[in-house]
């Protein structure tokens, strides 16, 4: 306690930025995956991590699969395991969200990209020199009616992304110095994967394959201070050779800024395009509160929410519309140039939606330590909407030439903290 008093750190400025977002010129947006960067972390303090597995089925099935580590200060450590099911024709949602016992990483025998407990397994298997050079087993025991086995592969020439390359790539830091955060958010993903396996509910097996994406995330302090609001996108198609298209977005809360707190709503989003199952471009965009998008940016990494009315179930202005925008450099050396897209989507309204899969309580899923834990504001209750629609890409490759729409499936969300 005496150590504030004798401190002879310099005193810091009220309007000192205390938010840097992830940034890397457009050159040097695509930062390959290195073996540590999906391994387990599970670090102490106020950090939750969690790997997600979203599977979107040639027959409409929509499967996401969800490991949550949480830590919550010097309590143990609560893992929990998320499986919701969603068929677009009949509406019907299968969720479970298990607290598991006995979580371990690595298992015996294996790295810590691989994780086990009582009710579930995650084995992750490299094949050098495939066309398929990783792949995840995921096996999970649920319930006595509900049993999942899947089986997703990575394609050789769509690698796994961090925004950066290097130790520090993808980083977001929170606090006045970067050395020494006060928090931070990480990001990587596999953008696009082949998935084959089955269900089992109430004793009936169904087949599922199918291609998704794969997301390992970190947040580095207690949610509600990282983030306002969340934007995600993940569209996938198996037009022209294989296309995938994703994006993450987050909006810092008033605290955390370009000039110290009262100075936050910054925002920080970044996506990936793959065409052909090759990974084309990484997109990055930081938006600070006193800047508008610009329409001749280099780059574009951008959610928009058009059309919103208040929900009433939920307090927040709900979108009607979304568009998303992607333009980035091309990785590929036979491509030089810029690919870019956009895709629009009407998700209708609280009283007439289009695509709704649910409204998440998220307090209500929680566990309630880190309930406890977390001080939201009184009145206060986050919502994720989650939405599941045909959609069409438009894709303009490099050259300027004709731009392409494609068609597909998009799986998007829109998170309301506060």
């Amino acid at each position: 306690m005496f150590s504030s008093i004798f401190s002879t750190s310099a005193p810091v400025a009220p309007d000192a930025p205390n938010f840097h977002p992830v940034a890397h010129p457009p050159s040097e947006t695509f930062g390959p995956l290195e073996p540590k960067d999906t391994e387990w972390l599970c670090a102490g303090s106020f950090v939750t991590e969690t790997q997600v597995f979203y599977t979107i089925g040639e027959d409409g099935t929509f499967l996401i699969l969800q490991i949550i580590h949480s830590s919550v200060g010097l309590w143990y450590p609560t893992i929990q395991f998320v499986c919701k099911i969603y068929n677009p024709k009949t509406k019907e949602i299968t969720w479970k969200s298990l607290n598991v016992s006995n979580f371990v990483t690595p298992p015996p025998g294996l790295d810590k990209r691989s994780s086990k407990a009582d009710e579930f397994s995650v084995t992750y298997k490299a094949a050098p020199n495939s066309d398929y050079p990783e792949s995840y087993n995921i096996r999970a025991n649920l319930a006595a009616d509900l049993q999942v086995s899947l089986e997703v592969s990575r394609p050789k020439h769509v690698p796994g992304w961090k925004l950066g390359a290097g130790e520090k790539g993808g980083y977001s830091y929170f606090g006045v110095d970067p050395s020494k955060p006060e928090g931070y958010v990480i990001h990587r993903f596999w953008p696009r994967y082949y998935a084959t396996g089955h269900i089992i509910r109430n004793g009936a097996a169904e087949s599922i394959q199918g291609a998704g994406m794969f997301a390992h995330a970190i947040q580095g302090m207690r949610p509600n201070l990282v983030a306002a609001s969340w934007n995600f996108a993940h569209f996938q198609s198996s037009q022209h050779g294989g296309v995938s298209a994703l994006q993450m977005e987050f909006k810092t809360i008033e605290n955390y800024g370009r000039k110290g707190s009262g100075s936050g709503g910054a925002i920080v989003n970044i996506g990936s395009l793959v065409v052909g199952d090759k990974l084309v471009s990484v997109t990055a965009e930081n938006r600070w509160p006193d800047e508008g998008p610009s329409a001749d940016a280099a780059m574009k990494s951008r959610a928009f929410h058009l059309k919103s009315q208040l929900d009433p179930e939920t307090g927040y202005q709900a979108p009607g519309e979304l568009t998303y925008e992607w333009a980035g450099m091309s990785l590929l050396p036979e491509s030089p140039g810029t690919y870019a897209a956009t895709l629009h989507i009407d998700v209708g309204n609280h009283e007439h939606p289009k695509g709704l899969v649910e409204k998440v309580d998220v307090l209500a899923e929680i566990p309630r330590v880190i309930k406890l834990a977390v001080n939201y504001v009184a009145g206060t209750k986050p919502y994720v909407y989650q939405w599941l629609n045909p959609a069409k890409l438009m894709l303009t490759a490099p050259g300027g030439g004709e731009t392409a729409e494609i068609e597909g499936t998009l799986y998007n969300e829109a998170t309301f903290i506060s």
